[in-house]
């Protein structure tokens, strides 16, 4: 465990130093971390699937493969989300040819995500959706705003992509939204949704789901009236607390259990 992650564990838990607090894993045998990813990434889709960030054909997490990073794992055409297993996920490159797997793949998700992959070799993972509150927050054009410790988590760490031409189909359209996402952990897609990243899919998922109610409260407080925004300073302390690495990642991990006790037939 580096230094980083092991000073996170102390201010996120009494007791880190003695008693058992979730860790994320490491391996040696890199196809056992690819088998281990694939399930976090079924798992992922499970989670949106219980959030109902499920409509139709949209959607996508992805994820980098770890053994060969210029390509990633996606989600199937057509399969919903609660019924996605490891043995689903396609694997395209770069390029959009499929490498790995047996389903199609949607097009958006190849345009959006590989140009987020390319340009952020920091990310291995990326999550789309078109969720209620992330569209009707996505349709005023503004970033969200600090009002809440979790909301702290997005303060100066999200861009607006402005510009919405239709269903993305195209690359260059993916490149605009990657430099729109520029070095922080969200983008707004203006009429469109939320687009998150994480160094796994733990982190990915969890910013998302995170983002999306952060998006409900805010157009929820601003109905009631005007806004009482947290102190800058205060605000950026508060999100190098929530956004740390380790604190991102385990954000999905009491719902990764529920999952599992639920249905363990991801991990298929």
């Amino acid at each position: 465990m580096n230094n980083k992650i092991q000073q996170d564990a102390q201010h996120m838990a009494i007791g880190a130093g003695k008693f058992k607090i979730p860790m994320p894993p490491t391996f040696t045998d890199k196809l056992q971390q690819r088998e281990y990813e694939k399930q976090r990434l079924a798992a992922g889709f499970r989670a949106f699937a219980l959030h109902h960030f499920d409509e139709g054909l949209a959607g996508h997490i992805t994820l980098r493969d770890c053994i060969e990073p210029d390509t990633f794992w996606v989600n199937p055409l057509g399969i919903h989300f609660s019924m996605i297993r490891a043995t689903d996920l396609v694997r395209i490159d770069h390029e959009g040819n499929i490498v790995d797997g047996v389903h199609a793949v949607n097009n958006a998700a190849f345009a959006i995500h590989s140009r987020i992959h390319m340009a952020r070799p920091d990310v291995n993972a990326v999550a789309h959706a078109h969720t209620k509150y992330g569209r009707a927050f996505s349709s005023l054009g503004e970033p969200l705003q600090p009002i809440s410790q979790d909301a702290c988590m997005f303060y100066e760490n999200h861009g607006i992509f402005g510009t919405f031409t239709g269903v993305v189909a195209e690359k260059g359209e993916g490149d605009l939204i990657a430099e729109a996402l520029g070095q922080h952990t969200a983008v707004i897609l203006q009429n469109h949704g939320l687009i998150t990243v994480g160094s796994s899919v733990d982190a990915a998922v969890a910013n998302f789901i995170l983002m999306d109610s952060c998006c409900q409260s805010q157009l929820l407080a601003q109905a009631a009236g005007p806004l009482t925004l947290i102190n800058p300073e205060i605000a950026r302390k508060t999100k190098a607390a929530n956004g740390s690495e380790l604190v991102t990642w385990g954000n999905f991990q009491p719902l990764y259990s529920m999952l599992l006790a639920q249905d363990p037939s991801f991990l298929e």
